[in-house]
């Protein structure tokens, strides 16, 4: 899974709403990034395993106090990160911009996440 509930063929979880077109889904008022639709199941597959492996590897590092594990833990998650879609250049090609972790009341969203109640 990645950031809030997303699993590896790209469906948040119900509770999540998901933007009109599909790039974003919806967490506590805040857009988070949705994979590329483009990816392969098998890559996507992949990615989602190296994703959770890495987020594992934080928390065993934080609990181990080791500061140097988790540093690299993380930087794994944000490659796995990168590689679907969710973080760096955006997948869509509509000149549209990045409105990651942004509030969803703060974006030409607002109007659509008004009406969502």
């Amino acid at each position: 899974m990645s950031k809030g509930g997303e699993t590896g063929d790209r469906s948040p979880r119900p509770h999540y709403p998901v933007t009109p077109d599909s790039r974003y889904f919806v967490v506590r008022g805040r857009l988070w990034r949705m994979s590329n639709p483009t990816l392969d199941s098998a890559e996507r597959e992949k990615l989602v395993k190296n994703l959770m492996t890495a987020r594992r590897a934080v928390a065993t590092a934080k609990r181990a106090q080791d500061r140097e594990a988790e540093a690299d833990a993380h930087a794994a998650v944000d490659l796995a990160k990168r590689a679907l879609g969710e973080r760096g250049p955006v997948w869509w090609d509509d000149g549209a911009p990045d409105y990651n972790r942004h509030m969803a009341r703060n974006t030409p969203y607002a109007d659509w996440f008004a009406a969502l109640g």
